[in-house]
């Protein structure tokens, strides 16, 4: 039976510098395989059940920030007992492989996942995708903008829901400072501060702000929505998405995924690996679909009815592994006054 201990870690404190003690396992009855996750307990803690019961094996999973659990595995290096670090997004996985801290993944597993999902020293993989998108409420605004970069003008003062705590945000801006440098993605954060958009704590209370008129937009990740439209019904729903087009850094998409880390020892490698092909696999890229409503990244598995394709997308192009400078990304939202 698994053991998963759940610890919840700060973004900013990592980001500090501020690293947490190590991990303690939760059980005296020793794991075949350990895995470090970043993604929520609630989201995917059914399937790493299934993922036990694949490979017949004690599996323990223990869960935390992706960020800080990257950071956690540099402080212990080989010393970690993690074989598996299973990350929310791909900025922490890029910096364990910018300090080589992942093994190779065979061909076979890489090639399961378009190259642009994927660690380009071929020692990460993503599993599933999500995107950043515009939730607007029609009553409110009937054409959507189709650029972050137009939030900043007038019409729109007092009008945006974000939330600059939350890692995807985060993650965007990161990206943001990526695609167009750190000067431009400054200003853009002055300018939007400047236009007196409202705070949240989550994507979710974005979206209930949305959908009840509070605000007229909000910048989301789209499964969201998704995993609303299932619990109440689409037609329960006022509040829509706008997915931008033209390579617009609003429009990133962003990729959970998985790296194995050096340092285990033959056996646990071994779980490790079958681990990671098992999430790659039809029934958890299925659950990925149906489930978290996120985007399956392989081929032959479908995202839920009514997502717009992957491969349709105007996401802008980026390395998803340089989403890694988190720590300049928070020095810049508190220059800014963001957060």
């Amino acid at each position: 039976m698994r053991r998963s201990m759940v610890r919840r870690l700060s973004v900013p404190a990592l980001a500090l510098g501020l690293l947490a003690p190590a991990l303690a396992a939760c059980s005296d009855e020793p794991a075949d395989l350990v895995i470090y996750s970043g993604r929520n307990e609630d989201l995917v803690d059914p399937l790493l059940d299934k993922l036990e019961e694949e490979l017949d094996a004690n599996v323990e999973v223990r869960y935390g920030d992706s960020a800080e659990l990257a950071a956690q595995i540099l402080e212990e290096g080989d010393k970690t007992e993690a074989a598996l670090f299973f990350s929310q997004d791909a900025g922490a996985l890029g910096a364990l492989s910018k300090e080589g801290a992942l093994k190779a993944l065979p061909q076979p597993t890489l090639e399961k996942v378009d190259e642009a999902y994927r660690g380009g020293e071929g020692d990460w993989v993503g599993v599933s995708g999500r995107v950043r998108v515009l939730a607007y409420n029609p009553e409110k605004v009937p054409t959507p903008p189709d650029s972050v970069h137009d939030l900043t003008d007038p019409e729109w003062k007092g009008k945006v829901g974000f939330a600059p705590n939350n890692a995807s945000f985060q993650a965007f801006v990161t990206g943001m400072r990526v695609l167009e440098g750190d000067d431009a993605a400054r200003e853009w954060l002055k300018d939007f501060k400047a236009n007196s958009p409202k705070t949240y704590e989550s994507n979710i209370d974005i979206l209930e702000a949305v959908d009840s008129g509070e605000v007229a937009t909000g910048l989301i990740n789209h499964y969201y929505w998704y995993e609303k439209a299932a619990e109440e019904g689409e037609d329960k729903l006022t509040a829509k998405l706008h997915f931008l087009p033209g390579g617009d850094p609003g429009g990133l998409v962003n990729v959970a995924g998985v790296g194995l880390l050096k340092g285990a020892d033959a056996k646990e490698a071994g779980y490790a690996q079958k681990a990671a092909d098992f999430l790659l696999g039809q029934e958890a890229q299925t659950y990925f679909a149906e489930e978290t409503f996120e985007y399956p990244l392989i081929e032959g598995v479908a995202p839920v009815k009514g997502l717009t394709a992957l491969d349709s997308l105007q996401a802008p192009k980026i390395n998803l592994g340089e989403l890694d400078s988190l720590k300049e990304t928070l020095a810049m939202l508190q220059e800014t006054g963001l957060v």
